[in-house]
């Protein structure tokens, strides 16, 4: 165990500032996602809320107050839409920090993925080392399709931070944290509640890891008719629901029907299209091997390996007693990577949102490669006289290290169109099958051309939610005298992001418009992903330029 000092908390700080902007320097590139534009609607309306509750405390709390706010994008918590909320009306509103209004609504998000590769750095830090945490930080952080997700109004990586903070706080209540960190624990657990549903799977990893790490003390405990349990156990029990209900007012009447409802919406959801292996799946059953062939073809390989080195160090180290790590914690990463994949055993789990499904499971991965990489760089050390080993483990971690850097920036802002070499990159994805891309944000990709076009000229949206579009006109990056329109007849210009499942949209493209030919076709590596239909003069099958 390394005990963290000042300098870890300032490095975590620096960590969230670097990550952040890193993110918020790229956004501009971005186009919007379909959900994004659901919960920019859902952001404004609840900001109206609270800019109520300042004025009139009495009647924001009312249930009509609160049923005409809180009604829009029911279907989710409502933690991060808050954040969302005030981030846009406070520091785009209020303080101009943001040009763009879409920044400022995504921006806390962002500032969660870098706690999220923060908290990663801390738990590697001091479980492991403060080499294995920071490795650990990068290869969560520097991820192609994580990248992408940090940047959303959306709730993917936010739930992956309170996720892992509620496992490492309550792992900190193990190790003499005490009751302090057992209660953060259930605040925490409250927060990942009003974040998403994946934070139903956090009393399985406690519950699990408490039985598997104490079993003997269990059923001592049991056979003298008591049972003791880690602190964070009752904690999380008892704050959790408090803290989920109160902050959101959604559920401040009609609580029981509301949230079975909410359960109900998630647990019944409704399927979309996915490409796979050149399948399209719509309904179940879906293939189980779906998540770890994905993880497999979009995370860096230099990372999954470093992962497999640090899980076999991981078993190597269950076979001798571990009264010297009272948190167990091996038995805890594993299991935060098993738990966050394990929907994905069954055959009836959705794969419609590919990736974002299990990035909860990635900050555990992100340990596990941060040991193993520690372990190859010091064993790498002791091999070479120590003139040699200091440069040698230099050059070896930038070049382990590199990889997953450069494969992440340079695929941005394609991130959901990002493979890796493994399955041949982006081209070979798309020859094996995989899908290139869904949401419809690589509209922000064709602006250019798109901004060409006529005054007063219709646009055919396709895949891309109204919302997102009038966001891109809100922000000045889109003219505001583009029409937009949901039918291609009619329109002057179509947009098509391509899915296997939409060949038929884009037939319905070129009889609207009268061409088969794209004015601009966009794409990674040489894989087209999205293009530009512009209506054909009469009689003419080519597009004008």
């Amino acid at each position: 165990m390394t005990r963290l000092d000042r300098r870890d908390l300032l490095a975590a700080a620096l960590i969230v500032v670097a990550a952040t902007w890193l993110l918020t320097s790229t956004a501009g590139t971005l186009g919007y996602a379909r959900d994004e534009g659901f919960y920019f609607a859902a952001a404004e309306s609840y900001a109206r809320w609270f800019e109520l509750l300042l004025r009139d405390p009495g009647r924001a709390v009312t249930r009509a107050s609160v049923d005409a706010a809180w009604s829009v994008n029911h279907e989710h918590p409502a933690l991060l839409k808050s954040l969302f909320a005030l981030s846009w009306s406070l520091l785009h509103g209020r303080l101009h920090l943001f040009a763009e209004e879409g920044t400022s609504f995504r921006f806390p998000a962002m500032v969660l993925s870098g706690v999220a590769t923060a908290v990663t750095y801390l738990w590697g830090t001091e479980a492991r080392g403060r080499r294995a945490g920071a490795v650990a930080a990068g290869a969560f952080f520097f991820v192609p399709t994580t990248f992408y997700h940090s940047h959303l109004d959306c709730f993917d990586v936010p739930i992956a931070a309170l996720w892992t903070l509620t496992a490492w706080a309550y792992w900190r209540s193990l190790i003499g944290g005490g009751w302090r960190w057992a209660v953060l624990a259930g605040v925490l657990f409250g927060l990942a509640l009003d974040t998403k549903h994946n934070s139903w799977f956090l009393p399985f990893f406690v519950c699990a890891h408490t039985c598997l790490s104490r079993r003997a003390e269990l059923w001592e405990g049991l056979r003298r008719g008591r049972l003791s349990l880690p602190l964070a156990i009752p904690c999380m029990a008892l704050l959790g629901p408090l803290v989920f209900v109160a902050g959101w007012p959604w559920l401040w009447y009609d609580t029981a029907s509301r949230f079975f409802g909410y359960v109900q919406f998630h647990t019944r959801h409704e399927y979309y299209n996915m490409e796979f292996l050149g399948q399209t799946y719509w309904r179940p059953p879906f293939p189980r091997g779906y998540a770890w062939l994905m993880t497999a073809a979009t995370v860096p390989a230099v990372t999954l390996v470093a992962a497999l080195v640090g899980v076999a160090l991981a078993a190597r180290r269950a076979r001798r007693p571990h009264g010297d790590d009272p948190g167990a914690t091996d038995l805890a990463w594993a299991l935060g990577a098993l738990i966050g994949f394990a929907p994905w055993l069954s055959t009836g789990t959705p794969i419609f949102g590919g990736t974002k499904h299990w990035l909860t499971a990635y900050p555990f991965l992100a340990l596990f490669a941060g040991v193993g990489v520690d372990r190859a760089l010091s064993t790498l050390g002791a091999l070479l006289p120590p003139r040699r080993a200091r440069w040698a483990v230099v050059a070896a971690t930038v070049c382990v290290c590199a990889s997953p850097v450069v494969q992440t920036l340079r695929a941005h802002p394609w991130g959901l169109s990002a493979y890796t070499p493994l399955v041949g990159g982006a081209p070979g994805a798309a020859t094996l099958g995989l899908n290139r891309g869904f949401w419809g944000y690589t509209t922000g990709s064709v602006l250019d051309v798109l901004n060409g076009l006529p005054k007063g000229s219709s646009v055919y949206l396709h895949d891309t939610a109204w919302d997102s579009w009038k966001m891109l006109q809100r922000d000045g990056r889109l003219r505001g005298d583009l029409r937009a329109t949901l039918a291609p007849s009619g329109a002057d210009a179509a947009l098509y992001h391509h899915e296997a499942h939409m060949a038929g949209v884009e037939q319905q493209i070129w009889v609207a418009l009268g061409t088969t030919t794209p004015a601009a076709v966009r794409g990674l590596d040489g894989v087209p992903i999205v293009w530009v239909y512009l209506k054909a003069p009469h009689g003419s099958d080519t597009p004008p330029r």
